[in-house]
């Protein structure tokens, strides 16, 4: 990711309308996984921080990340270990198993994708699950993706498909971010059109935009624990060891 982009991350990390709201659709839906008390947890590729008090609420948090910049920003927060860590086989924390691995945005950043899900299941405790959110759909593609270096979008069928190969089920899987995906897929296709696509998503709107953005992104916690979406502009899934 363009250094640029990191910063421009972490300094909207907890006002932008995406990152409150997708931090509040995730919250509950850990809530309906009923992990163990004290469960052991990791966010892999926490980048700056911004879920780290989030999921700090559901048990013991340790968090990785490979850019130093963003490692140390979220180390400064002083929620959690945060260590130098890169997938899919420079995991630090050795010998160390958890209830839940948070793989939040994390996935298409990386080159061997099924490499890394399957490096991350063997860090699993018996019942323990993996939490994955990707963006979607590779017609969205845009220089945002670009700017943060992504490799690729997914659909949920090919999630599925990586996720069996590399060793775990699908507990669950589907899209989110539906409500408002149909103004989205228009203003990233109208842009390329006209060819003024921006290099970002990160920036903040105005106050009163921003503000119904994440109400309306938002209100999808009320539905995400129970079902989620056949299309959306991110997947996700819940995965666990196969039998």
């Amino acid at each position: 990711m363009q250094p640029e982009v990191h910063a421009e991350m972490a300094a909207v990390q907890q006002r932008h309308w995406w990152f409150v709201a997708r931090r509040r659709i995730l919250q509950r839906l850990i809530e309906s996984l009923r992990l163990p008390p004290q469960a052991r947890i990791l966010d892999s590729g926490c980048g700056s921080g911004g879920n780290l008090a989030m999921l700090s609420c559901f048990g013991r948090l340790q968090a990785m990340e490979v850019d130093t910049t963003a490692r140390e920003a979220a180390a400064s927060l002083g929620i959690c270990p945060v260590a130098a860590g890169c997938l899919p086989h420079q995991l630090p924390f050795d010998g160390e198993r958890y209830d839940l691995i948070c793989l939040l945005d994390v996935l298409e950043h990386v080159d061997d994708d099924g490499a890394a899900l399957a490096q991350l299941a063997r860090r699993l405790r018996p019942g323990g699950r993996i939490l994955v959110t990707v963006p979607a759909y590779a017609w969205l593609w845009s220089a945002h993706d670009v700017a943060h270096h992504h490799r690729r979008r997914y659909t949920a069928s090919g999630l599925r498909q990586l996720a069996e190969r590399s060793g775990l089920a699908v507990q669950r899987l589907g899209y989110f971010n539906a409500l408002l995906f149909p103004a989205i897929a228009a203003a990233r296709l109208r842009g390329r059109w006209r060819g003024q696509d921006g290099a970002s998503d990160a920036a903040l709107p105005s106050a009163p935009v921003n503000a119904l953005l994440q109400a309306v992104f938002a209100f999808e916690r009320h539905l995400v624990p129970r079902r989620l979406f056949p299309a959306g502009t991110s997947v996700l899934a819940v995965l666990r060891l196969a039998a």
